[in-house]
């Protein structure tokens, strides 16, 4: 008789340990969190927000990372360096996606100005002991082949000096497809967000906790 309070204490231990392991799974996933500092490439203009490719992403990735979109339209390096400080301390991200530097270009800004406005923020990640993955972009031919050759060569130095991943253009296979480009020419339509992602994807995934890799390589 006596026997029973020792069975359900020992039950009881058992039900907590198992929900006590439930929740650290659940909240090691959620403890990832990937920041991403964009534009308008990342964040879907002209287009239904869901079907961005960061949206597809944050789909793709579903409860094992906490994905933060911070990417706004037209923003500038310069305006990423003057909001990234706070972006760091409000989300603590454990990944910092760099999607800059296309309104640079757009607008003829120096290209110095736009490395070390780059290299503030990978500086400013790693800093915060998060991985950095810096995403590049090109601009059309028509600046230049001087301007256009130092805009592309900035990402691949930085990428080098500062030892971080490089997704070299953003808009490889998309940006001389017509049918994958809005009418205005520079920012993709919803077909070819699933593209974007593709681009993006090897490098981002490679900087993803090692249990996450393989939960997702399982399903």
């Amino acid at each position: 008789m006596h026997a029973f309070p020792v069975v359900r204490r020992f039950l009881n231990r058992s039900l907590m340990l198992a929900l006590l392991l439930l929740w650290t799974s659940m909240a090691s996933a959620a403890n990832t969190t990937l920041l991403v500092v964009g534009d308008s490439l990342s964040a879907a203009y002209g287009i239904e927000r869901q079907a961005g490719w960061v949206s597809l992403l944050r789909q793709r990735l579903g409860d094992e990372v906490n994905v933060v979109n911070a990417s706004i339209s037209g923003e500038t390096t310069s305006g990423g360096v003057s909001r990234l400080h706070e972006l760091l301390r409000q989300h603590d991200p454990d990944i910092v996606l760099i999607e800059l530097g296309g309104n640079d270009g757009l607008r003829g800004l120096p290209p110095q100005q736009m490395r070390h406005n780059l290299a503030t923020m990978i500086e400013a990640g790693q800093k915060a002991d998060a991985k950095v993955l810096l995403v590049g972009i090109e601009i059309p031919p028509n600046y230049g082949q001087a301007y256009t050759q130092a805009f592309k060569a900035i990402y691949r130095d930085l990428a080098e000096q500062y030892k971080v991943p490089l997704v070299p253009f953003l808009l490889d296979g998309v940006a001389l497809e017509e049918d994958l480009m809005q009418d205005d020419g520079i920012h993709p339509t919803a077909e070819a967000q699933p593209r974007m992602l593709e681009n993006v994807w090897p490098q981002l995934e490679a900087l993803l906790p090692k249990q996450t890799q393989e939960r997702m390589a399982s399903q």
